[in-house]
């Protein structure tokens, strides 16, 4: 059973956590009766902590606004939490301009920690390792992720001042969807005010951001993270490319995933098998079936290893390129089998 003094700190976080808390609330998470919960209030107020009570029927408990905080307190659990967090968060890329602030933030919950404490994190954090390297990642910055954050939240426009890959810069008005984080990099998705069209932005290449009157509804039903992967499958590049691939689904997203490729039923093969037909109305559609994938590519010649890892049945409709590559690939593969 935990002691008055562990429920009045818990009772403290919960008030800190923002917000108007009721007393059957603060009972029922405490484990306690509400006549106990206001004893713990005056407790707190005893200490200085500017309690408020709240009256009315959503009444309750919270602190004064423009209260600063004590420093926090972490457990053993919460602590390893935080510094794990950080760790993945930097390794990821997820991390804004400000490239020593993760670093200096576990050296700060280090440095308030009991040694005992922060010599096993410390041991974890060295006995730890990764498969993959970390990169170089470009972050976005701070003031303008959480404008643009806001901006979604309350559903208003927001003007950015962006930069492309081709260096060209523009000031757009952005009716902002969401914020993904993709591969090591921020997104944002949304439409462009006044083309009307769907865009997707990097943050890292948005140079100031300011949020601006009014507001705007946003599609029912509609994904962030889809639309960002559709943007990336779709995206203008050297290469236009269209297959069809007899599988199910998930065997070929396996290998060309939604921000690569995107997939659409199509008519099965002349001459193909019975099994490989369209299905007729009513009919259970088959698992493996003939899908047609189009994707967009800078260049050919990774495609082949990839159709051949499919081991799949396909069709190459464009480019022919494509089709002397997959070719000369199987000449390779057959001369290194003829020579072993």
């Amino acid at each position: 059973m935990p002691r008055p003094t562990a429920r009045v700190l818990t009772l403290l976080e919960l008030l800190q956590s923002g917000g108007i808390r009721t007393v059957a609330e603060l009972a029922d998470r405490l484990g306690v009766e509400g006549r106990t919960v206001r004893r713990y209030v005056d407790q707190l107020i005893d200490l200085d902590v500017p309690v408020e009570s709240v009256r009315g029927r959503y009444g309750g408990y919270r602190l004064a606004p423009g209260y600063r905080l004590p420093p926090l307190m972490l457990s053993d659990d919460e602590a390893l939490a935080v510094l794990l967090g950080l760790v993945a968060g930097r390794r990821a890329g997820l991390t804004t301009t400000e490239h020593t602030a993760s670093e200096t933030a576990a050296a700060k919950i280090r440095r308030v920690l009991p040694k005992h404490v922060a010599h096993r994190l410390d041991t974890l954090l060295e006995a730890l390792a990764f498969t993959d390297q970390p990169g170089e990642f470009d972050t976005p910055d701070a003031g303008i992720l959480l404008t643009v954050a806001d901006a979604v939240r309350h559903r208003r426009p927001v003007s950015i001042r962006y930069t492309d890959r081709e260096g060209q810069r523009s000031e757009r008005t952005l009716h902002a969807y969401g914020i993904v984080a993709h591969a090591g990099r921020w997104y944002v998705t949304g439409k462009d005010a006044r083309s009307g069209e769907d865009r997707t932005f990097r943050l890292d290449r948005v140079a100031d951001a300011r949020t601006l009157p009014g507001s705007f509804d946003v599609p029912e039903g509609l994904d962030p993270a889809q639309r960002v992967l559709s943007a990336f499958a779709t995206a203008e590049y050297r290469h236009a490319v269209t297959l069809r691939i007899h599988g199910t689904v998930g065997q070929i997203r396996a290998r060309l995933p939604a921000s690569v490729a995107s997939l659409e039923d199509c008519a099965p093969v002349a001459g193909g098998s019975p099994e490989d037909r369209a299905p007729v109305a009513g009919e259970e559609r088959p698992a493996e079936r003939w899908l047609r994938v189009e994707l967009r590519a800078e260049r050919l010649d990774w495609l082949p290893p990839v159709l051949a890892s499919l081991d799949r049945p396909f069709v190459i409709e464009r480019p022919d390129e494509l089709r002397d590559l997959v070719a000369e690939f199987a000449d390779r593969l057959t001369s290194h089998a003829r020579r072993t």
